[in-house]
């Protein structure tokens, strides 16, 4: 299969940046998309060029790593997966394919499609720890939780971070992420002493960051690899209301 690519390339973060179009040829229908830029890359270095820039880890969709829109669909197209675990037979012989980085002014730049995206890690810090102790496994029946609220939280704990939910948003907001994060241990027993604060510090801390609010568009949860449910931002949105207020109580 052979490719028309546009591939946004940037040297820095304070740099101008632009479009280049690159051929990729020969490329397998079973190579990931990951796997179609190793190859451009190797062609790019046969001929001395400066290869082109991208994030990877894991290339088994656990890390959240590879980062990139690709089409103007952050992961590329279709539902529930990692741009590493995108497949060419995916795209047809021929087409175009404009690949470039998650655009969220709380990713800055790295170097054409890498980006920091720090900032999600900043968010689940502000959360902080729990203070009941979960050193060892504990009996399985020794603490009561419904099977309904420990399949939502293991739902929500299914986020890997990649911020694929920020990048589809018109608002860059990072809510589907912060939500699962708050969720998955909102949910639990563990969870419940410190659950009020984490609320108001993680949101608080996304504010900081320069991440936009949710307006219930629901591309996040369209482009979640994991398929969160947007009701988690429900959720959160109920949770930092009433700790909202509590605080507000508490300081007078």
């Amino acid at each position: 299969m052979n490719f028309n690519l546009k591939i946004w390339r940037q040297a820095e973060g304070s740099a101008a940046g632009k479009f280049v179009d690159y051929q990729a040829k020969e490329i397998p229908a079973e190579a990931s998309f990951l796997e179609m830029l190793d190859i451009v890359n190797e062609g790019l270095i046969a001929r001395n060029e400066e290869p082109v820039a991208f994030d990877s880890d894991c290339r088994e969709g656990i890390c959240g790593t590879c980062s990139l829109v690709i089409n103007g669909v952050p992961h590329g197209p279709g539902k529930a997966k990692t741009t590493c675990q995108l497949y060419m037979r995916r795209f047809r012989d021929g087409d175009t394919i404009w690949v470039e980085p998650f655009r969220v002014l709380a990713f800055p730049i790295i170097k054409d499609l890498i980006v920091n995206r720090s900032a999600l890690d900043q968010i689940v810090e502000a959360g902080g720890y729990i203070s009941v102790r979960a050193g060892s496994a504990p009996e399985a029946n020794g603490i009561a939780v419904s099977k309904r609220d420990a399949d939502l939280s293991m739902e929500a704990a299914a986020c890997i971070g990649c911020g694929a939910c920020a990048a589809a948003c018109p608002n860059s907001s990072a809510m589907l992420f912060t939500a699962a994060k708050i969720s998955h241990l909102g949910l639990l027993p563990q969870g419940q002493v410190e659950r009020s604060r984490r609320a108001v510090s993680m949101v608080r801390k996304m504010d900081e960051l320069g991440f936009g609010n949710c307006s219930n568009q629901y591309e996040c949860e369209a482009v979640c690899p994991a398929e969160i449910s947007a009701g988690f931002i429900a959720r959160l949105n109920r949770d930092y209301a009433g700790s909202a207020v509590k605080e507000a109580v508490l300081a007078e």
